[in-house]
Formats: structure tokens, sequence, C-alpha cells
């Protein structure tokens, strides 16, 4: 029997490590590789033009690797559901091959394709090989119900069997053995499109920062594996100017584009390590990135409502304001912060920026300052990310505006002091956001500050030349605080809340990354949370024009609650039920926000106000510490000091009372599953020190910074 073999491609736009065009090449007479694409889709769908540039030379280096072996690829413009019926008509197809599709629209596009090809009698194979690995089997663990916190996740992936080890590249002899001719007029019926043909202007497009393929993806991870010494020490490099800008070896948008296999990843790393450190076993946190991917994906794989807030059971219902002129202005670089401005620039410019640059920016838009639903951002990164992954955006998304996974949101990043800390100089703001290049350091991230004869100086005039800012960050952070706390305490009188209940707080596992390249598998990249590093609502500009913000970890410290607070207790995680939706009482008013100034109003002067606040014993506690004029360097120092002791105690604490309130839920083998956790917990405390240290190296006390700019 004579077996015409189809490969469909999607993701998985490479020849190494793809079981599914295996399985096609196995006994086939012919084959051809296929990729659909609907210019009409190109034009209607919410994806950017670096988005789809990368994908066309995704594509082109896909058929460049083909032809090397007497083989094309054949770009078929249209619906998949329209496609399919007439070439297998066409090519007289036996046998359909494609790469497994998690996430719910692409399972339930396959199932139609599936039942199409059975109607034909065509043999349909699937293969996995997107994520490390098999989702079902890790949500059965989990007593049939995705896990919701990433310890959990750990727990069971620590007991699954390795990934398979990856598949080695199509050969020129498999495909010699299953020729397929090649018409002359191939380029005319199965060419790649240009970005013109997409309807894209390409007119004063400059080059592409990432360029797309599988060529540049294997050439990026040989430079990412010479990093030897920082596999083997599982260090995190200092986040500095330098980070924050794209990286030759950063790999996350060609693991999104399967131009890199997750499995070829994970197991030169794991090689590497083994071989530096003799042999020895890697830990999970080698894998970190990989494993937060590979959580959202679990999370998100049997919820077709995980990108909105409707109808998703994870998903907690807060009362986001309708602000799209504060959407806009976010997303067009237009907020008068410098530095949430350089960082949406170059998303817009690049298609990528760092995880914590995407954490600042996404706690401005949502919980931090503007109040905007997670869900807005979500789709502003869908279209400009190279790297957005539905699961991984949306996960990430709902992780940082507190919606889901639940977070610290006393935790709040200052959107002055978080950017001066990791680039004191301000040569990322001057980079992408020219207008304020010759501003002096001083004022490079809060200019409204400069005197009128800098400004002037500068050629950069406030409110002329560049925007005011639009908020008031001191005010609008503490409000929003307010705001959520109300969410939370109405949530926390529900019983049966599996996702609050079972939830541990930030400090107790790494907080995950918006997929940055530059530590795919360096572990959970998680955002600075010591005193310098995490931002508190409060902040305050002293004289010096230094920004100091207390730390967000001092409020939860249970000596520190106020009596009468109704948090949700830890609870085992139970699947049954959802969260219910509520919303707080909180009334929204438009108004317009004053700069950040040295004295911050009161939540009942602030323009922001929604509601009548609550009186000052029953909010909670936030530390709003300004320096005053008198305060010396040493005072300063000493308190930064009894910040830091404070703050690791709190970690500690938080972490020891998660570990006692969590148990499994009953099952088979109970006890040895006990054993295996009791083994883990030395890893875990292990890893979570090694984070903390990270901390104290990323940390830059104020009073430091003070110093250093008077002298």
């Amino acid at each position: 029997m004579v077996v015409n073999s189809v490969h469909w491609f999607r993701k998985g736009l490479r020849l190494h490590d793809n079981p599914a065009l295996q399985e096609a090449l196995n006994g086939a007479d012919t084959v051809r590789c296929v990729y659909i694409l609907d210019p009409w889709f190109a034009g209607a769908a919410n994806v950017g033009i670096n988005r789809w540039r990368f994908l066309l030379e995704a594509l082109e280096d896909l058929d460049s690797s083909l032809k090397k072996l007497n083989s094309r690829l054949f770009v078929v413009r249209g619906q998949p559901t329209d496609v399919f019926p007439r070439l297998l008509k066409e090519w007289k197809v036996t046998r359909l091959t494609f790469e497994y599709d998690p996430e719910p629209y692409g399972k339930e596009r396959d199932g139609a394709i599936m039942k199409m090809a059975q109607e034909f009698g065509v043999e349909t194979i699937v293969r996995n090989s997107h994520t490390l690995y098999n989702l079902d089997r890790i949500i059965e663990m989990n007593n049939n119900s995705p896990p919701l916190t990433f310890k959990r996740f750990q727990t069971i992936v620590s007991r699954l069997e390795l990934p398979r080890r990856p598949l080695p590249p199509i050969t020129q002899q498999q495909m010699d053995k299953c020729c397929t001719k090649i018409a002359d007029n191939h380029d005319q019926l199965y060419s790649i499109p240009s970005l013109e043909e997409l309807g894209f202007r390409t007119e004063g497009l400059p080059p592409a920062i990432w360029r797309g393929g599988e060529s540049e993806a294997l050439d990026r991870l040989n430079k990412h594996l010479d990093k030897k010494v920082w596999v083997a020490n599982l260090e995190h490099p200092r986040v500095n100017t330098c980070s924050l800008y794209a990286s030759p070896t950063g790999l996350s948008p060609y693991l999104r584009f399967g131009c890199l296999s997750c499995r070829v990843l994970y197991y030169n790393l794991r090689e590497l390590y083994m071989k530096l450190r003799k042999r020895c076993s890697p830990p999970l946190s080698l894998f970190g990135q990989l494993l937060w991917r590979e959580f959202f994906y679990t999370a998100a794989t049997n919820n077709p409502n995980f990108d909105r807030m409707d109808g998703n059971p994870i998903c907690v219902q807060i009362p986001w304001d309708q602000n799209p002129e504060a959407l806009a202005k976010w997303a067009e670089g237009r907020t008068g912060f410098p530095w949430i401005d350089a960082i949406m620039t170059q998303l817009r410019q690049e298609g990528w920026i760092h995880h914590l640059a995407r954490h600042a920016v996404a706690c401005f838009l949502t919980r931090g300052d503007l109040w905007v639903s997670w869900e807005s951002g979500m789709r502003v990164f869908e279209e400009l990310l190279l790297d957005a992954d539905w699961s991984v955006n949306a996960g990430s998304w709902m992780w940082l505006s507190c919606s889901a996974f639940f977070q610290q949101f006393f935790h709040c990043y200052c959107p002055v002091g978080f950017g001066r800390r990791t680039d004191p100089s301000g040569d990322y703001i001057r980079r992408y956001i020219p207008i304020l290049k010759d501003y002096p350091n001083r004022y490079i991230y809060e200019p409204w500050n400069a005197p009128e004869s800098v400004q002037k100086a500068a050629n950069c005039v406030v409110g002329v030349d560049y925007p005011k800012p639009m908020i008031n960050h001191a005010e609008g952070s503490r409000l929003n605080i307010e705001r959520m706390k109300q969410v939370y305490q109405q949530l926390s009188h529900y019983r049966g809340l599996s996702l609050l209940a079972s939830v541990p707080t930030i400090q107790e596992e790494a907080e995950p990354p918006m997929t940055d390249e530059s530590q795919t598998s360096s572990g959970p990249d998680s955002p600075p949370r010591g005193p310098a590093d995490s931002e508190a609502a409060g902040c305050s500009t002293a004289p010096d024009s230094s920004t100091v913000c207390a730390s967000s970890t001092y409020a939860l410290h249970p000596d520190l609650k106020e009596k009468g607070d109704n948090y949700p207790s830890k609870k085992p995680y139970t699947s049954s039920g959802s969260l219910t939706q509520c919303s707080a009482a909180i009334t929204s008013t438009s108004a317009s926000h004053p700069p950040c100034t040295t004295a911050p109003l009161s939540p009942a002067q602030s323009p922001l106000s929604r509601s009548k606040p609550s009186s000052p014993s029953s909010s909670c506690p936030t530390f709003s510490e300004s320096l005053s004029p008198t305060t010396t360097p040493t005072q300063t120092s000493s308190l930064g000091q009894r910040r830091k002791g404070l703050a690791h105690k709190v970690r500690r604490s938080q972490r020891q009372r998660g570990r006692q309130s969590w148990t499994p839920a009953p099952r088979e083998g109970g006890r040895k599953l006990e054993e295996e956790e009791r083994e883990e917990t030395g890893g875990e405390e292990r890893m979570e020190e090694d984070m903390e240290q990270d901390e104290e190296r990323m940390e830059e006390e104020p009073s430091e910074e003070t110093a250093g700019r008077q002298q």
C-alpha cells in the first residue's frame, strides 16, 4: 500500500526533535510538509508586525533547511477546515501528522481536523513535543485538577519520570526514502508571503533584533550553554542596565514558536550540569523557567476562559476601572514616567522586554497605579511581545495583577525607585526616550521635579515636550492596595475557595517570570522582594530626589496584622467549586492626578478616591517612611538594616507557616507521599535561601544612593 504523508506544521517549526515529523517519514513513499496561513487572519488578528516578521523568518529558515534535504515547505493560504479537504484529495493523502497542541483552542481545532481526516480514511498521528511532560498526567496526579501553586506543581513533577529524550534531526537518508517531486511552479503556488502581502507597511521598519528560525535558535543555544560557570553554580547574574537590553543568548521567542525544542534545552542543561558537577543530579530549580511554562500550560489546558475574567473559575473578579485613555497612554509609552515609557517603547520597537520590566509595567497598569484590567494589558502583550504565549501570557498577567495564583497585593513597584536602582545612570531611558537624553542623572527618572532652568537646558520641558505624570503614584498605589484589601476581605468570607485557601505567600515560592529569555533555565526568576527593590505603595521623594519606598513585606507580618482582619486561611487544595464573583463596594470617578510629591496627600484628599477611605485604625498598615532633610546617611543605613532583618524574619516565618498549614489530600500511599515531601522540604529551603542571597546582592540601600549623589 502506498503511504502518502502530510506533516502539518503549526508550532514546532523545526527539524530537530520533531516526533510527529518522524512519524510522517516512517515508511512513507511521499512526504509533504505543510504550513497553513490565512492572509485574512493576518489583518484581523491581534498580532503586531514584529511577531509576523519573526514567524515569516522562521518559515523561510524551515524552507531553506528542507531545500537542503531535497524537499520544500508548502505554505497554503486559507483555513485548515477549508484547505485540508482539497489537499487530501489532490495529494491522495493516507497519513496526517502534527504536534499535539495543549491549549483549549488548539485541541478544539485539531479535534475537528481529526474527525474530517477519519471521514476521508486518512490515518492521523499526533505526538507531544511542545511541553516536557504529559499535562493530563500531572492533572490526574493532583486529584484530576490542575495544581494552582508552583510548589505543588514541582512536587508532582518530581515524582514523574524524566521527560523523553529529544530525537535527532531529520537526515538526508530519511528524506531520500520518501522523495516527493517538487513542481517547477512551487514558488508561485506555495511561497511564503511577504509582510506587504499580509497588509503591513514596512517603510522605515528597522532591522529585526530577534531573527526567527531554527538555525538562529540553535546558534543561540550554543551561546547560552557557554555560560558553564553560571549553570554549574546556579548563579543569577545581577540585574543591571545591560540586562534590560535584548541578549544574543535569549531563547524565549524560539521556545514559543517551537524553533527550539524544550526537551533539547532541558537535556543540554542537565548534561552540562552533571558534567561540571561530577555527575550530581541537577535540582529542579535549574529548569525553573521551563517549569513555569509547564505550570501555566497545565493550569490552562482545560480552561477555555483562562485568558479572561468572565467564566474563569480561578480568576478573582476584581472591579477594574474602564479607562481607555489611561490604557492608551500606557500602551503607547505616554504615562509621564520615563521608566514605564522606556519599557513600553522598547516592547513596541523590538518585541521583547526583560522579565522585571514586564513586572513593572504590569503592576503599573493594574493594581499598582491605573487600576485597569489585566485583560487589557494581556492583549497589548499579545500584539507586541514575540514570546507571548496564550497560556503563559494570561497566567502571568493574572498572577501579577493578583487575580489568580495569589500574590501579595502589598507588593507594588515604584515607577521611579525601581528603575533607578536597576539603572542608576538612566542610560536605558536615554536610549528609548531620547527627548530626555540631556537630563542629568538626578532627574532622569522624575523630570517633573527638575527646576525649570534644568528642563530648558535639556531642551525638554515637562508638559510641553514630554508629558506630565498621569497619576500620583504614592497616593494611587496606596488607594489601590486598600481596594485590593477590600476585595480579598470579601472573598475570605466564602467557604471552599480552592484558590485562596491553598496558595502560599510569595516568599514561600518563587514569583513566576514573564518568560524572560536571558535566564530561560536558571530557575524561577523572582523579582526583587527586599526592602530596596520591592516597592510599597507609599512612595516619597527626598530633597535629593531619591525615592524611598517601604517594603511591603512588613504589612503581612503576624505581629503587624491588625485585629479583625479576616484573611483567607491556608487549607488543602480542593477541586470543588470556583471563585464566587464578587465586587468591592467601590465606585469610580474620573479625575486628573498630580505627579508624585514630597508630601503625598492623604486618602481622603486624593483625587483618586473612588470611595470613602477606611479610617487608619481599620486600614492595612502601610509604612511610608520619608527621609527628612535632616536625616543622615548613618541613620538611613541603620533603618535599612532593621528593614532587611525584619524582612528576612518575615520570609522565614511565612515559609514555616505555609509548610505547617499545607497538607496533601488523602490518597493511596499517603505515608510514602509524606516521606517524599519531607525530603523535598530541605531542597526547597535551600532554594529559597539562595533566592534571599540573590536579593541581598541586588539590593542597593537608598542611603547608599543618597550618599553617592551628595558626594
